[in-house]
Protein backbone atom coordinates (compact mmCIF):
# COMPACT_ATOMS: atom_id res chain seq x y z
CA UNK A 1 0.00 0.00 0.00
CA UNK A 2 2.81 2.42 0.88
CA UNK A 3 4.55 1.62 -2.41
CA UNK A 4 1.34 2.33 -4.32
CA UNK A 5 0.88 5.64 -2.50
CA UNK A 6 4.44 6.69 -3.27
CA UNK A 7 4.02 5.94 -6.97
CA UNK A 8 0.66 7.70 -7.01
CA UNK A 9 2.23 10.87 -5.60
CA UNK A 10 4.86 10.89 -8.35
CA UNK A 11 2.15 11.00 -11.02
CA UNK A 12 -0.25 13.15 -9.00
CA UNK A 13 2.19 16.00 -8.29
CA UNK A 14 2.44 17.37 -11.89
CA UNK A 15 -1.32 16.93 -12.35
CA UNK A 16 -1.98 18.76 -9.08
CA UNK A 17 0.00 21.89 -9.92
CA UNK A 18 -1.09 22.05 -13.58
CA UNK A 19 -4.77 21.66 -12.66
CA UNK A 20 -4.29 24.52 -10.19
CA UNK A 21 -2.72 26.48 -13.05
CA UNK A 22 -5.87 26.03 -15.09
CA UNK A 23 -7.98 27.14 -12.13
CA UNK A 24 -6.05 30.40 -11.76
CA UNK A 25 -6.51 31.31 -15.41
CA UNK A 26 -10.18 30.39 -15.58
CA UNK A 27 -10.99 32.03 -12.24
CA UNK A 28 -9.77 35.26 -13.82
CA UNK A 29 -12.05 34.66 -16.82
CA UNK A 30 -9.62 33.23 -19.40
CA UNK A 31 -9.96 29.66 -20.67
CA UNK A 32 -6.51 28.11 -20.74
CA UNK A 33 -6.49 25.22 -23.18
CA UNK A 34 -2.78 25.94 -23.68
CA UNK A 35 -1.72 24.11 -20.51
CA UNK A 36 -0.28 21.27 -22.57
CA UNK A 37 1.82 23.66 -24.66
CA UNK A 38 2.99 25.61 -21.62
CA UNK A 39 4.07 22.34 -19.98
CA UNK A 40 5.99 21.32 -23.10
CA UNK A 41 7.74 24.69 -23.36
CA UNK A 42 8.57 24.87 -19.65
CA UNK A 43 9.92 21.31 -19.67
CA UNK A 44 12.07 22.01 -22.74
CA UNK A 45 13.55 25.20 -21.28
CA UNK A 46 14.21 23.44 -17.98
CA UNK A 47 16.01 20.62 -19.76
CA UNK A 48 18.19 23.08 -21.70
CA UNK A 49 19.07 25.01 -18.53
CA UNK A 50 19.82 21.83 -16.57
CA UNK A 51 22.15 20.59 -19.31
CA UNK A 52 23.91 23.96 -19.42
CA UNK A 53 24.48 23.92 -15.65
CA UNK A 54 25.76 20.34 -15.61
CA UNK A 55 27.97 20.69 -18.70
CA UNK A 56 29.62 23.77 -17.17
CA UNK A 57 30.02 22.16 -13.76
CA UNK A 58 27.75 24.66 -12.00
CA UNK A 59 26.23 23.43 -8.72
CA UNK A 60 26.79 19.81 -9.73
CA UNK A 61 27.65 19.00 -6.12
CA UNK A 62 24.33 20.46 -4.95
CA UNK A 63 21.88 18.57 -7.13
CA UNK A 64 18.81 19.29 -5.02
CA UNK A 65 19.48 23.05 -5.11
CA UNK A 66 20.15 22.86 -8.84
CA UNK A 67 16.91 20.97 -9.38
CA UNK A 68 14.98 23.65 -7.45
CA UNK A 69 16.63 26.40 -9.53
CA UNK A 70 15.70 24.62 -12.76
CA UNK A 71 12.09 24.31 -11.55
CA UNK A 72 12.00 28.08 -10.98
CA UNK A 73 13.52 28.70 -14.42
CA UNK A 74 10.92 26.43 -16.02
CA UNK A 75 8.17 28.37 -14.24
CA UNK A 76 9.55 31.67 -15.55
CA UNK A 77 9.72 30.31 -19.10
CA UNK A 78 6.16 29.00 -18.83
CA UNK A 79 4.98 32.41 -17.60
CA UNK A 80 6.68 34.19 -20.52
CA UNK A 81 5.21 31.73 -23.02
CA UNK A 82 1.73 32.25 -21.52
CA UNK A 83 1.89 35.91 -22.55
CA UNK A 84 0.90 34.71 -26.03
CA UNK A 85 -2.41 33.56 -24.56
CA UNK A 86 -2.78 36.78 -22.58
CA UNK A 87 -2.16 38.87 -25.67
CA UNK A 88 -4.68 37.00 -27.80
CA UNK A 89 -7.37 36.59 -25.12
CA UNK A 90 -7.12 39.85 -23.16
CA UNK A 91 -5.60 42.38 -25.53
CA UNK A 92 -6.92 41.17 -28.90
CA UNK A 93 -10.14 39.59 -27.49
CA UNK A 94 -9.66 36.56 -29.75
CA UNK A 95 -11.50 33.27 -29.37
CA UNK A 96 -9.80 31.67 -26.38
CA UNK A 97 -10.42 28.08 -27.42
CA UNK A 98 -8.81 28.59 -30.82
CA UNK A 99 -5.98 30.61 -29.27
CA UNK A 100 -5.17 27.90 -26.73
CA UNK A 101 -5.21 25.19 -29.39
CA UNK A 102 -2.90 27.22 -31.61
CA UNK A 103 -0.45 27.75 -28.73
CA UNK A 104 -0.37 23.99 -28.06
CA UNK A 105 0.55 23.38 -31.68
CA UNK A 106 3.10 26.19 -31.65
CA UNK A 107 4.81 24.87 -28.51
CA UNK A 108 5.35 21.42 -30.00
CA UNK A 109 6.66 22.92 -33.26
CA UNK A 110 9.04 25.32 -31.50
CA UNK A 111 10.40 22.66 -29.16
CA UNK A 112 10.98 20.13 -31.95
CA UNK A 113 12.60 22.75 -34.20
CA UNK A 114 15.02 23.96 -31.53
CA UNK A 115 15.78 20.42 -30.34
CA UNK A 116 16.67 19.35 -33.88
CA UNK A 117 18.80 22.42 -34.50
CA UNK A 118 20.64 22.27 -31.17
CA UNK A 119 20.89 18.53 -30.51
CA UNK A 120 20.04 16.93 -33.85
CA UNK A 121 17.24 15.02 -32.13
CA UNK A 122 13.63 15.67 -31.16
CA UNK A 123 14.35 14.22 -27.71
CA UNK A 124 16.60 15.78 -25.09
CA UNK A 125 17.91 13.39 -22.48
CA UNK A 126 18.94 14.84 -19.13
CA UNK A 127 22.62 14.27 -18.18
CA UNK A 128 23.23 11.07 -16.24
CA UNK A 129 25.02 13.08 -13.55
CA UNK A 130 21.78 14.96 -12.93
CA UNK A 131 20.01 11.81 -11.77
CA UNK A 132 19.96 12.69 -8.07
CA UNK A 133 16.49 14.18 -8.11
CA UNK A 134 15.56 12.65 -4.79
CA UNK A 135 15.83 13.52 -1.13
CA UNK A 136 17.15 10.31 0.41
CA UNK A 137 15.98 9.32 3.89
CA UNK A 138 14.21 12.64 4.49
CA UNK A 139 14.14 13.77 8.10
CA UNK A 140 12.06 16.89 7.46
CA UNK A 141 9.11 15.68 9.52
CA UNK A 142 7.05 12.57 10.11
CA UNK A 143 4.84 13.48 7.16
CA UNK A 144 7.86 12.95 4.92
CA UNK A 145 7.61 9.21 5.54
CA UNK A 146 4.46 9.18 3.41
CA UNK A 147 6.60 10.20 0.44
CA UNK A 148 9.00 7.32 1.04
CA UNK A 149 12.69 7.08 1.81
CA UNK A 150 13.40 8.47 -1.64
CA UNK A 151 11.20 11.44 -2.42
CA UNK A 152 11.48 13.87 -5.30
CA UNK A 153 12.12 17.41 -4.10
CA UNK A 154 9.59 18.58 -6.69
CA UNK A 155 6.85 16.78 -4.75
CA UNK A 156 7.54 18.86 -1.66
CA UNK A 157 7.76 22.08 -3.69
CA UNK A 158 4.52 21.38 -5.56
CA UNK A 159 2.54 20.44 -2.45
CA UNK A 160 3.83 23.53 -0.65
CA UNK A 161 2.99 25.80 -3.58
CA UNK A 162 -0.44 24.26 -3.91
CA UNK A 163 -1.30 24.97 -0.26
CA UNK A 164 0.09 28.52 -0.33
CA UNK A 165 -1.62 29.52 -3.59
CA UNK A 166 -4.92 27.89 -2.58
CA UNK A 167 -4.96 30.04 0.55
CA UNK A 168 -3.79 33.11 -1.38
CA UNK A 169 -6.57 33.07 -3.96
CA UNK A 170 -9.31 32.79 -1.31
CA UNK A 171 -7.91 34.79 1.61
CA UNK A 172 -6.12 37.79 0.07
CA UNK A 173 -7.52 40.95 -1.47
CA UNK A 174 -5.75 40.35 -4.80
CA UNK A 175 -6.98 36.77 -4.94
CA UNK A 176 -10.59 37.83 -4.35
CA UNK A 177 -10.26 40.53 -7.01
CA UNK A 178 -8.93 37.98 -9.46
CA UNK A 179 -11.89 35.66 -8.81
CA UNK A 180 -14.37 38.51 -9.16
CA UNK A 181 -13.08 39.17 -12.68
CA UNK A 182 -14.05 35.66 -13.67
CA UNK A 183 -17.55 35.96 -12.22
CA UNK A 184 -18.70 39.48 -13.09
CA UNK A 185 -15.98 41.69 -14.61
CA UNK A 186 -18.30 44.67 -15.11
CA UNK A 187 -19.19 44.71 -11.41
CA UNK A 188 -15.51 44.34 -10.53
CA UNK A 189 -14.59 47.26 -12.78
CA UNK A 190 -17.32 49.43 -11.23
CA UNK A 191 -15.51 49.31 -7.87
CA UNK A 192 -12.13 50.18 -9.37
CA UNK A 193 -10.65 46.75 -10.16
CA UNK A 194 -8.51 46.63 -13.29
CA UNK A 195 -9.99 43.60 -15.07
CA UNK A 196 -7.30 43.50 -17.74
CA UNK A 197 -4.55 43.50 -15.09
CA UNK A 198 -6.22 40.72 -13.12
CA UNK A 199 -6.64 38.55 -16.21
CA UNK A 200 -3.01 39.08 -17.17
CA UNK A 201 -2.07 38.08 -13.63
CA UNK A 202 -4.24 34.96 -13.73
CA UNK A 203 -2.87 33.70 -17.04
CA UNK A 204 0.73 34.51 -16.07
CA UNK A 205 0.47 32.57 -12.80
CA UNK A 206 -1.19 29.78 -14.76
CA UNK A 207 1.67 29.67 -17.26
CA UNK A 208 4.28 29.66 -14.50
CA UNK A 209 2.64 26.74 -12.70
CA UNK A 210 2.20 24.83 -15.96
CA UNK A 211 5.87 25.35 -16.87
CA UNK A 212 6.93 24.12 -13.43
CA UNK A 213 4.61 21.13 -13.75
CA UNK A 214 6.03 20.35 -17.18
CA UNK A 215 9.59 20.07 -15.90
CA UNK A 216 8.45 18.13 -12.83
CA UNK A 217 6.78 15.70 -15.23
CA UNK A 218 9.85 15.01 -17.38
CA UNK A 219 12.14 14.80 -14.34
CA UNK A 220 10.00 12.32 -12.42
CA UNK A 221 7.62 10.49 -14.75
CA UNK A 222 9.33 10.68 -18.15
CA UNK A 223 12.79 9.59 -16.89
CA UNK A 224 14.42 12.92 -17.73
CA UNK A 225 13.41 12.98 -21.40
CA UNK A 226 12.09 16.20 -22.92
CA UNK A 227 10.29 16.17 -26.26
CA UNK A 228 7.40 17.90 -27.98
CA UNK A 229 4.77 16.25 -25.80
CA UNK A 230 3.96 15.56 -22.16
CA UNK A 231 1.72 12.59 -22.81
CA UNK A 232 -1.55 14.51 -22.65
CA UNK A 233 -0.97 15.49 -19.01
CA UNK A 234 -2.06 19.06 -19.71
CA UNK A 235 -5.45 17.95 -21.01
CA UNK A 236 -5.83 15.48 -18.15
CA UNK A 237 -5.09 18.34 -15.72
CA UNK A 238 -7.88 20.36 -17.36
CA UNK A 239 -10.25 17.46 -16.76
CA UNK A 240 -9.13 17.29 -13.12
CA UNK A 241 -9.84 21.00 -12.75
CA UNK A 242 -13.38 20.47 -14.05
CA UNK A 243 -13.77 17.36 -11.90
CA UNK A 244 -12.68 19.45 -8.91
CA UNK A 245 -15.29 22.08 -9.76
CA UNK A 246 -12.63 24.81 -10.02
CA UNK A 247 -11.83 24.44 -6.31
CA UNK A 248 -8.47 23.46 -4.73
CA UNK A 249 -9.83 20.67 -2.52
CA UNK A 250 -11.65 19.03 -5.43
CA UNK A 251 -8.55 19.40 -7.58
CA UNK A 252 -6.40 17.72 -4.92
CA UNK A 253 -8.81 14.78 -4.73
CA UNK A 254 -8.94 14.51 -8.52
CA UNK A 255 -5.14 14.67 -8.85
CA UNK A 256 -4.66 11.81 -6.39
CA UNK A 257 -7.40 9.75 -8.09
CA UNK A 258 -6.03 10.19 -11.60
CA UNK A 259 -2.45 9.90 -10.36
CA UNK A 260 -3.41 6.46 -9.07
CA UNK A 261 -4.99 5.53 -12.39
CA UNK A 262 -1.95 6.77 -14.33
CA UNK A 263 0.51 4.71 -12.28
CA UNK A 264 -1.39 1.42 -12.58
CA UNK A 265 0.19 0.60 -15.95
CA UNK A 266 3.86 1.08 -14.99
CA UNK A 267 3.49 -0.80 -11.68
CA UNK A 268 1.11 -3.54 -12.83
CA UNK A 269 3.95 -6.07 -12.96
CA UNK A 270 4.65 -5.46 -9.25
CA UNK A 271 1.27 -6.78 -8.13
CA UNK A 272 0.42 -10.45 -8.54
CA UNK A 273 -3.29 -9.76 -9.00
CA UNK A 274 -2.71 -7.42 -11.94
CA UNK A 275 0.06 -9.59 -13.36
CA UNK A 276 -2.19 -12.65 -13.36
CA UNK A 277 -4.82 -10.81 -15.39
CA UNK A 278 -2.41 -10.82 -18.30
CA UNK A 279 -3.61 -7.47 -19.64
CA UNK A 280 -1.14 -5.42 -21.74
CA UNK A 281 0.15 -2.14 -20.32
CA UNK A 282 -1.68 -0.28 -23.07
CA UNK A 283 -4.95 -1.35 -21.53
CA UNK A 284 -4.03 0.24 -18.20
CA UNK A 285 -2.79 3.38 -19.97
CA UNK A 286 -6.23 4.12 -21.43
CA UNK A 287 -8.04 3.75 -18.09
CA UNK A 288 -7.45 7.36 -16.89
CA UNK A 289 -8.79 8.85 -20.12
CA UNK A 290 -11.82 6.56 -20.15
CA UNK A 291 -12.56 7.49 -16.53
CA UNK A 292 -12.24 11.18 -17.48
CA UNK A 293 -15.04 10.83 -20.02
CA UNK A 294 -17.28 9.05 -17.53
CA UNK A 295 -16.59 11.50 -14.70
CA UNK A 296 -17.10 14.60 -16.84
CA UNK A 297 -20.38 13.20 -18.16
CA UNK A 298 -21.59 12.59 -14.59
CA UNK A 299 -20.46 15.93 -13.15
CA UNK A 300 -21.49 18.12 -16.09
CA UNK A 301 -24.77 19.20 -14.47
CA UNK A 302 -23.14 20.47 -11.27
CA UNK A 303 -20.43 22.48 -13.02
CA UNK A 304 -19.37 25.53 -11.04
CA UNK A 305 -17.32 27.21 -13.74
CA UNK A 306 -16.83 30.99 -13.48
CA UNK A 307 -19.73 32.79 -15.14
CA UNK A 308 -17.56 35.09 -17.28
CA UNK A 309 -15.15 32.35 -18.32
CA UNK A 310 -14.15 32.67 -21.97
CA UNK A 311 -16.00 35.98 -22.46
CA UNK A 312 -13.70 38.84 -23.53
CA UNK A 313 -14.08 41.87 -21.26
CA UNK A 314 -15.57 44.96 -22.87
CA UNK A 315 -15.88 48.16 -20.83
CA UNK A 316 -19.02 49.10 -22.73
CA UNK A 317 -20.92 45.90 -21.81
CA UNK A 318 -23.39 45.82 -18.92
Amino acid sequence: MVFLLQKTLIYAAPLLIVALAGMFSERSGVINLALEGEMVFGAFCGAIIARAFVNNGILVDHVQLLFAIVLVASAICGAVFSLLLSLSAVKLKANQTIGGTAINMLAAAVVNAFALSLFNSEKIQMPASFGGYVIKNPDICSVARVFGDKAYISTYIIVGLFIILSIWIYKTKTGMRLRSCGEHPQAAASVGINVFKMRYLGTTISGALAGLGGYAYIATVANGTSEGTVGGMGFLALAIMIFGNWKPLGIAIGAVLFGLLKCIGPISSSFDFLKNLGMPMYFYNIIPYFVVLVVLAITAKRSGCPKAEGIPYDKGMR
